[in-house]
């Protein structure tokens, strides 16, 4: 199974990290309010980056690490992707 990081952009222009196994089903949850708390309210919602990571230790891992970037950094990050 792959596991996948993603950065989404809300409507109040933040961002949010998390991982999934099926990154199209996760945000559309997100986009129901079904998710996570943070962006219930935050909704509509935006994939704007991805990564795949081989498991699930690894994947929360980077989790982790991206939500310890500052917002430019993650900007960045986001911005390389494309």
């Amino acid at each position: 199974m792959s596991w996948f990081v993603y950065v989404l952009r809300c409507a109040d222009d933040t961002l949010y990290t998390g991982i999934t196994t099926d990154k199209a089903r996760r945000l559309a949850e997100h986009n129901k309010g079904t998710a996570a708390k943070y962006t219930r309210v935050r909704i509509p919602v935006e994939m704007v980056y991805s990564e795949d990571s081989p498991d699930r230790s690894a994947a929360t891992k980077r989790e982790m690490a991206i939500k310890k970037l500052s917002r430019i950094k993650k900007l960045q990050l986001i911005q390389t992707d494309q």
